[in-house]
């Protein structure tokens, strides 16, 4: 007769049930990784909330011993409007950022393409030179920069902010050719071999499949220049026509720092076009920067 093999369950003793799940020491973790995540998530969320709370204070309820608003007074945010030229400083900031962007783009893609896709001699000192001015602090060439702006008489603008990024961004093309080392140079290679010059590559072959990194470029910019407090501070301070709101918040939070559900309602309000840009952009900008750095 031929032996049956039988299941182990069907082998395991009467009365015993069956092992299921994970072992307890590996539950434990688990518990230990989520809770961990999930302090650290209350602790990143928190401040949010203390802001939006606030800023549906009345100035009177507002940083005191009540946390929920009582009643909630959604008035601040008229008040921010109306009080305050902030259309206006959000249509400089929105310049600002956007030329800016493009602007970078337009100068840093094809110098990084240079530096990561084609071999020439001096390629790596200029890789050199860009890092070191990407260390470089900017306030050590802010006084003669400053004199060159003021002798094109644009000081009193945001354009000295924004016509530098033609000449490309050091911390940009980095990034950006960073992530190009990850492209393979055979796709060009076969670019080349079908007729195509090198702007064909780099706009028909490259930039197609560099749209993650360049994304990350781009919001990496764009939320610099957006949060810029130090350039206008420098350069438009004197006008307050061409304040940007991350300026016109810190002027407002000095000259009215004891109305603060007013400046708290003033920061959401700033932080609004930043957030839902990130959330639209967030797949892009993650995917950008886990592929940047994999070639060095």
């Amino acid at each position: 007769m031929t032996a049956v093999s039988q299941s182990p369950l069907a082998r395991a003793p009467r009365g015993s049930a069956p092992r299921t799940g994970r072992p307890r020491g590996r539950t434990l973790v688990w518990i230990a990784e989520h809770a961990a995540l999930v302090a650290l998530g209350v602790l990143t969320i928190a401040p949010i909330v203390f802001v939006v709370l606030t800023s549906l204070m009345s100035s009177n309820q507002a940083l005191t011993a009540s946390i929920v608003p009582r009643p909630f007074d959604f008035s601040n945010y008229a008040r921010v409007f109306t009080e305050l030229p902030l259309t206006q400083w959000f249509g400089n900031s929105s310049m600002y950022a956007v030329l800016a962007t493009a602007f970078m783009l337009l100068s840093s893609v094809p110098a990084a393409y240079a530096l990561a896709q084609i071999k020439f001699r001096g390629a790596n000192l200029i890789f050199t030179v860009i890092i070191v001015a990407m260390l470089l602090p900017p306030q050590v060439t802010a006084v003669p920069v400053y004199v060159m702006w003021s002798h094109l008489h644009l000081t009193g603008t945001l354009w000295p902010l924004i016509l530098p990024n033609l000449l490309g961004d050091a911390f940009s093309i980095f990034l950006l050719r960073q992530f190009f080392m990850t492209i393979p140079k055979e796709y060009g290679d076969a670019a080349r071999m079908d007729g195509c010059s090198e702007w064909g590559v780099l706009w028909r072959v490259v930039v197609p499949m560099a749209r993650p990194g360049i994304a990350s470029a781009a919001i990496f910019m764009f939320f610099h220049s957006w949060n810029d407090y130090y350039g206008p501070l420098l350069y438009a301070s004197e006008n307050q026509a061409a304040w940007p709101v991350a300026y016109g918040l810190a002027t407002f939070r000095g000259q009215h720092g004891t109305d603060w559900s007013m400046t708290m309602a003033m920061t959401v309000v700033v932080m609004v076009p930043v957030v839902i840009i990130f959330f639209f952009a967030q797949k892009a900008f993650v995917e950008g920067i886990a592929l940047t750095g994999v070639k060095g």
